[in-house]
């Protein structure tokens, strides 16, 4: 298959224009007959790696996927498609499951999906020998393959079966693939499903675009407001995780009660709810899903905008998936996790938890993994460098810059000198004689009388009652930074008891100084960077009015609107207005059987739109050389002028922020802002709908007395009880007032 002919092949069932990078490579590999493991990051093209070369081998590809949702999700795509796939799964009665298998053998199917369960029974595989034998099996793609190993996040014992494949059909290749696998895993995946002289690519782990960011809990109601004042101001679909049942539904009724639409997912509702909830988030009927972390494998939504860990995650792998199943569409997406010492200690018991069901005793080996990952997790949380380095040095992948797109790299922490708190610390160890753990060294340092401290006759030691002056809150924290950093060495995975090292008495002789970074409140949340508030009017007004005919289409076919367009086609739409179908099969994803079955109703709907809103030039994509020429010189005020007055004139005419908001395709955060910066810039605005006058009243009482140079004093003096949006416009009308005529 040469170069050229793979690609045309890639436009006309996928509709792109050209491969990701290593997508080629294995595809290559795969089709040559060689063995593959494919180790890349969620949203990097990993099911183009067999899909494509199903349809270009003879005979149909089978395709190993551990949950139905999965298999579903993924043959609804390819049916989009035009691409002849089916599962073969319980949820099918014995007449579907006879048509489907008379379809695979009449040469109707390329890619057969099954669970492992299935794969292994003896009448399934006898079907498979026939298969073969009429039709020919093209390979195996055994998707997330890091089930296999009981060294990944997620390892399930059914598929260490998956080695007997090689037994029953030896000459048959197979591909591996995976978002997450460290060398080990790697190595493991590949030992467990027997492979031979694979190729294994192995794809960078950075995800550019997903912001990361580490939030510390401060109490239930204060977290709680901050998840809402982040999910209020984020356009699109999220991802909420939480540990418990319970805390997924107390947070979806909170959230539901608060006006947005949010629905739980876990194992404690019947699979009849699970499946309904699911399809309803996917297909944009609600904006939030409040799950346990049974949601989301193989969940192939592309703009999921936010992923929130409202309690601690268990390791690394398992945050690095979830959190990825954000921005797969490579738009701009916030992933953010909740640190809260409470959640540690829940883990901690859930880990003692693992114990032989036979005989009730520890899985000591399990329970040891178990700490350790927790540890790294705990290490992220608290690491004081770039997060986007910390999580791939994990994965075996150096990044050394600053990444600009964490919290600790666009706003790093202040350092503090706690070298003496340090020194307390460490003379406890040693007076304790190296033979406790940490809770048990700060009762000791903060003048506990629990039984444990009289017993030992700790409160007669020369550090017992020299650091009542902190915090238990803070001396955890030292006592985590001192192992962090290297001052102290846990004994067992669980910290349980602490030793002195040698860096540990550089501390004491003062030789070594001790800097632990200060945790701060939560900076309010700001609208995300991927507002398109600077696009034209008339291109954002577009972009609904396809947004909408996408949802139709969608819920005309019961499928999920991605499964139509992406984001991405849809944006690409807006912005060239393609008018003919030789235009409209440019855009990326629009393949063959799309441009067929949906241009007509899309261009439609952009020559609708040009009655009110001519293009710049009939039929000239707006990306052209000179229409980009044209952007550069002209944009810098027009285009802002032009959107803000748009605001204006819809203010003015009795609409309110959410109205135009909505109306816009806009977040009301970016209303909010075109107003303020209207106010700024001399307009005689009437904000009283905005902020009523008593609230007025005491904003400028505020303003009088502090002053206005800080937003977060302003909002701390008031109590918390007038939100930015509120201060700031009233803020600005108070500086057109004090400036000189």
């Amino acid at each position: 298959m040469i170069a050229d002919s793979l690609t045309q092949a890639l436009k006309q069932y996928f509709g792109y224009d050209s491969f990701r990078a290593g997508q080629r490579e294995i595809i290559e590999a795969f089709l040559g007959g060689r063995d593959t493991l494919a180790i890349m990051p969620t949203g990097g093209g990993k099911s183009i790696c067999f899909q494509l070369p199903a349809l270009l081998k003879t005979g149909v590809t089978i395709v190993v996927s551990p949950l139905i949702a999965l298999m579903q999700d993924q043959v609804t795509a390819l049916k989009e498609n035009g691409i002849g796939a089916t599962f073969l799964n319980s949820t099918l009665s014995g007449r579907e499951s006879n048509q489907r298998s008379q379809a695979i053998l009449n040469g109707a199917v390329k890619l057969i999906y099954v669970a492992p369960e299935r794969l292994f029974n003896e009448q399934f595989l006898e079907f498979l020998n026939i298969v073969k034998n009429q039709v020919g099996i093209a390979g195996f793609a055994i998707d997330e393959a890091h089930c296999v190993s009981e060294w990944g996040h997620d390892f399930r014992p059914e598929y260490r079966q998956l080695s007997r494949i090689r037994n029953s059909f030896a000459d048959v290749p197979m591909i591996g693939l995976t978002a997450t696998a460290t060398e080990r895993v790697r190595e493991d995946i590949s030992q467990q499903l027997a492979l031979r002289d694979p190729y294994i690519h192995v794809a960078s782990f950075d995800r550019a675009n997903l912001y990361y960011e580490v939030i510390p809990k401060q109490g239930a109601d204060q977290s709680y407001i901050h998840l809402y004042q982040q999910i209020k101001k984020t356009q699109g679909a999220g991802i909420v995780y939480c540990l418990s049942r319970k805390r997924v539904d107390e947070i979806a009724e909170r959230l539901r009660i608060d006006g947005i639409e949010a629905i739980p997912y876990h194992a404690g509702l019947t699979p009849r709810e699970r499946e309904e909830n699911q399809t309803r988030w996917i297909r944009d009927d609600v904006q939030v899903m409040v799950a346990t972390i049974a949601f989301g494998m193989g969940i192939n939504k592309p703009d999921v905008r936010f992923v929130i860990h409202y309690d601690l995650s268990k390791n690394i792998e398992g945050y690095y998936q979830e959190s990825g199943r954000a921005g797969r569409d490579g738009e701009d997406s916030r992933c953010t996790l909740f640190l809260g010492y409470q959640d540690l200690e829940t883990i901690k018991y859930l880990i003692a938890q693992k114990v032989d069901p036979h005989t009730n005793a520890p899985l000591e080996a399990e329970q040891r993994i178990a700490h350790q990952q927790l540890r790294q997790v705990v290490d992220y949380a608290e690491g004081i460098t770039c997060r986007r380095a910390i999580l791939l040095r994990y994965f075996g992948e150096n990044f050394h810059d600053n990444c600009r797109n964490c919290d600790n790299c666009l706003t790093p922490k202040p350092m503090e000198d706690w070298t003496v708190e340090a020194q307390k610390f460490l003379s406890c160890v040693a007076r304790t004689k190296e033979r406790f753990g940490a809770a048990h060294l700060i009762d000791v340092l903060r003048g506990s009388r629990k039984e444990k401290v009289l017993q030992h006759h700790h409160d007669q030691l020369s550090t017992y009652g020299i650091g009542k002056d902190r915090s238990l809150d803070e001396w955890r924290q030292l006592s985590r930074s001192l192992v962090h950093q290297g001052y102290l060495t846990p004994t067992t995975d669980g910290y349980a008891i602490l030793k002195l090292n040698d860096r540990s008495w550089e501390v004491m002789r003062g030789q070594r100084q001790v800097l632990l970074p200060i945790e701060r409140d939560a900076e309010p949340v700001v609208a995300d960077s991927r507002d398109r508030g600077d696009r034209p009017v008339d291109v954002e007004i577009l972009f609904e009015k396809l947004r909408l005919l996408r949802k139709n289409l969608a819920d005309e076919q019961a499928v999920p609107p991605y499964v139509i367009f992406s984001n991405a086609t849809l944006n690409q739409m807006a912005e060239h207005q393609p008018t003919t179908r030789r235009d409209f099969a440019k855009l990326s994803g629009v393949g063959q059987k799309k441009l067929e079955q949906y241009a007509d109703d899309f261009i439609g709907i952009i020559l609708e739109h040009h009655q009110q809103y001519p293009p710049p030039s009939p039929g000239e994509f707006r990306d052209s050389p000179k229409a980009k020429m044209e952007a550069i010189t002209s944009k810098p005020k027009s285009s802002k002028l032009a959107t803000n007055q748009a605001t204006l004139e819809m203010y003015e005419h009795g609409l309110d922020v959410d109205d135009i908001a909505r109306d816009r395709g806009l977040k009301p955060a970016t209303i909010w802002t075109h107003l303020v910066q209207l106010v700024e810039a001399g307009y005689a605005i009437n904000i009283d709908r905005l902020v009523p006058p008593d609230r007025q009243t005491i904003i400028y009482e505020a303003l009088e007395a502090i002053g206005g140079d800080s937003l977060r004093n302003l909002f701390d003096h008031l109590r918390e009880a007038y939100t930015y949006d509120e201060i700031k416009i009233v803020r600005a009308i108070w500086q057109n007032e004090k400036e000189p005529l």
